[in-house]
């Protein structure tokens, strides 16, 4: 509650209609600036966390890793129709990679709607959703990048950040978001080969693309590390994937301190059980992705747009006390 008000001044004014409800059933608040003559914007209703999205059980459903968005059953939402932009990344350049699908996608989308230009990066087979992303980016009245290469390469990513930072006409914002994940019911079953392609992925690509990217950020940018609550609360099938995740964590919060007296800030999100390809690509299995968000407290699983919020904020310039943090959206799993 305000200061504006004492706890007098709020009873007597709640029979005068001052915090009161009109016999319209209006708040009368609304009423008064109405009288004033001052135009204010009707309040969105209200929506139940728990009914906004689709719950369990899901259609058992499968694609070759990576994944693509479009196919699944029910399609992901990244913000496609609901985000809505205003100005806080205005003049921002940002690259994200896995910027095709999941919580890439969806902070692109949102980054490009609050005013920034945004490279996006992707395994070469996710075109068809990449291209979907930098036609929205473009609508967005904004530049995209589409930049696809495989992360687990060092000159790749090398490559990957000079070309942002060439079209984008330089660097303010990196997102390192790609991820893979295979789920394997016990270390016997994972290969060194697959287990190499993960740790290559989830550690190697930010550890390159970091270094590349420092050179060209000044005090004011920041980086955004994708984690997970399997970092604190790890699956017994998701062997080497949690283990990349502790280590995600890990170097947010080690960076953050090694670049706060450059002016440059270092986050983390840290989502539960998101609606990505992930899941349909060999992340889960059958059994889990059926279920799949069922057992958090909100009793489904999250959508991608969901987060893009939390990007936006960790962005944008009003988040300048905010470094060495991990944001989570895990369902109230209390996570991370």
């Amino acid at each position: 509650m305000s200061d504006i008000y004492s706890r007098r001044d709020m009873v007597a004014g709640a029979s005068a209609g001052v915090l009161g409800v009109a016999a319209s059933g209006t708040p009368a608040f609304a009423q008064t600036t109405a009288a004033t003559g001052a135009t204010q914007p009707t309040a969105a209703p209200l929506e139940d966390p728990k009914d906004k999205y689709p719950k369990p059980p899901f259609e058992k459903q499968s694609q070759p890793w990576p994944g693509l968005a479009k196919k699944m059953n029910p399609p992901p939402d990244h913000g496609e129709q609901s985000y809505k932009g205003s100005g806080r990344l205005a003049g921002r350049r940002a690259l994200i990679t896995g910027g095709d699908s999941g919580m890439g996608r969806a902070a692109a989308i949102a980054f490009a709607r609050e005013g920034a230009d945004v490279a996006i990066n992707y395994f070469p087979s996710e075109e068809e959703d990449a291209q979907d992303v930098i036609k929205l980016i473009k609508d967005a009245g904004r530049n995209g990048v589409a930049i696809p290469g495989d992360l687990r390469d060092e000159n790749f990513c090398k490559q990957l950040v000079d070309r942002a930072v060439r079209e984008l006409g330089g660097l303010d914002i990196l997102v390192s978001n790609a991820a893979r994940q295979q789920t394997k019911p016990s270390i016997l079953d994972i290969s060194t080969e697959d287990f190499d392609a993960t740790m290559k992925t989830n550690i190697y690509a930010p550890f390159w693309i970091i270094k590349a990217a420092l050179p060209h950020l000044a005090p004011g940018s920041c980086i955004i590390g994708t984690t997970s609550e399997q970092a604190t609360d790890p699956s017994k099938d998701l062997y080497d994937y949690a283990q990349t995740k502790a280590a995600t964590t890990n170097y947010v919060r080690s960076l953050a301190k090694q670049l706060a007296p450059k002016g440059i800030r270092v986050n983390g999100v840290a989502p539960g059980p998101i609606w990505t390809p992930l899941q349909v690509s060999g992340g889960a299995t059958m059994e889990k992705l059926e279920k799949f968000g069922g057992m958090t407290p909100l009793k489904r699983p999250g959508q991608p747009v969901e987060l893009a919020s939390i990007y936006v904020q960790l962005a944008a310039s009003d988040a300048s006390y905010a470094t060495g943090q991990v944001y989570g959206a895990a369902g109230g799993s209390g996570m991370p």
